[in-house]
């Protein structure tokens, strides 16, 4: 029987965990916290807050394998009423449609970017700078970072068409992403994975091939390899609790630069106290910028789409999340050029800053398939249908 260790148990780790061992192989997990989960974590009770990203993108293939397991568990569906309230801040005020030339960059036709030119100066080209400037910034929904369009235009494209879909990839576990991990875990402990909570590991064992699914800041300090970097985001979280009031937007998206703001419990309604609603912001801001400038610019959203929110808050909370928000790829890169996942004498990376394609999430879930997959001298496919 293969033995595979596994270090990190988010959701790339306990991916590689069942992959593993649906395959036949012996598993233990690695957990430096008393809890599994990583940045997929929902904090318990009354305000239930997620660090990371908040939806499954239905369009990746991770979401046919966490359903074909039974792991995505009951969802949260937006309601009509709900999703006709999302707003756009352009030129300082809200509207309830973007503008005109941003919309030439989503029309099914639209060619292919290109991945060595930023996308700001490609889609300048289709459709003039207010369209391009207004797409960069709506799509740091799924990028997390201060200047979109300075990134490689192809890598801005896929995340637009992706975040703009209709109708939506996007959808909402009952109860935050917990329930998942959740359901994930305990199919993982019903194939036989040993899980080790506070269990901090600082020498790799060497009698069995080691999945690493850390960040990729522990991964170059846990392989003490300087080449393990990549360019990420930096972002203010705000996690607000508010008293109800009839007429709040439902999500509001800065295009006069980037920024998300949406309250959650428009969908689920287990997310914050009766009375009450969540609204979770991401802000994203540039190296010399400090957290206070990403909260100055979320408060000014908040002033927008919520009416009297500073008289309605119950609870708050803030933060800034460095390098904790996924890859972004610089004109003349793509997920190819990242750092490998086979990392030589038996050690793989998995997570959602590696050499694996795919969207937020969906790059953790490539990466610890293919890990598992050179690990176990099987096929990627095979395993993803085991």
């Amino acid at each position: 029987m293969h033995r595979i260790t596994v270090i990190g148990g988010g959701f790339a780790g306990l991916t590689a965990a069942v992959t593993a061992a649906e395959a036949g192989a012996k598993v233990t997990i690695h957990e430096a916290h008393h809890t599994l989960g990583g940045r997929a974590r929902t904090a318990e009770g009354p305000y239930r807050t997620n660090e990371g990203p908040h939806a499954l993108y239905k369009g990746g293939p991770h979401w046919t394998w966490l359903q074909q397991r039974d792991l995505i568990g009951p969802l949260a569906p937006i309601p009509p009423l709900e999703a006709a309230r999302m707003r756009l801040r352009h030129k300082g005020v809200l509207r309830r449609t973007p503008p005109f030339a941003m919309l030439k960059l989503l029309r099914p036709g639209a060619r292919q970017a290109p991945v060595d030119v930023d996308f700001m100066t490609w889609a300048t080209e289709q459709a003039g700078e207010e369209g391009a400037r207004a797409a960069a910034h709506y799509s740091a929904v799924a990028l997390f970072h201060h200047d979109p369009g300075s990134l490689s235009a192809a890598f801005v494209q896929e995340r637009l068409r992706r975040a703009t879909k209709l109708p939506p990839e996007a959808h909402y576990p009952r109860g935050g992403w917990a329930t998942v991990i959740d359901r994930m875990a305990a199919r993982a402990w019903n194939l036989g994975v040993r899980m080790e909570t506070l269990s901090r590991v600082d020498t790799l064992p060497t009698d069995t091939p080691v999945v690493v699914a850390t960040s990729l800041d522990a991964a170059r300090r846990l392989l003490r390899d300087d080449s393990l970097t990549w360019t990420g985001g930096r972002t203010t979280l705000i996690d607000l609790g508010v008293r109800t009031r009839r007429g709040d937007a439902f999500a509001v998206s800065d295009l006069d630069s980037p920024g998300w703001m949406e309250r959650f419990t428009a969908q689920d309604r287990s997310l914050a106290p009766a009375g009450e609603q969540l609204i979770q912001g991401q802000i994203p801001i540039a190296p010399h910028e400090t957290k206070a400038d990403g909260i100055a610019r979320a408060e000014q959203l908040l002033d927008l789409a919520f009416e009297g929110w500073r008289g309605r808050v119950t609870w708050r909370s803030e933060a800034v999340a460095n390098g904790r928000t996924g890859a972004v790829d610089l004109p003349g890169t793509s997920w190819r050029d990242r750092p490998a996942v086979d990392r030589g004498d038996g050690v793989y990376l998995a997570g959602d800053q590696v050499a694996a394609p795919g969207v937020l999430s969906e790059v953790s879930f490539n990466s610890a398939l293919t890990a598992v997959s050179l690990a176990l001298g099987r096929s990627a496919l095979d395993l993803k249908h085991a």
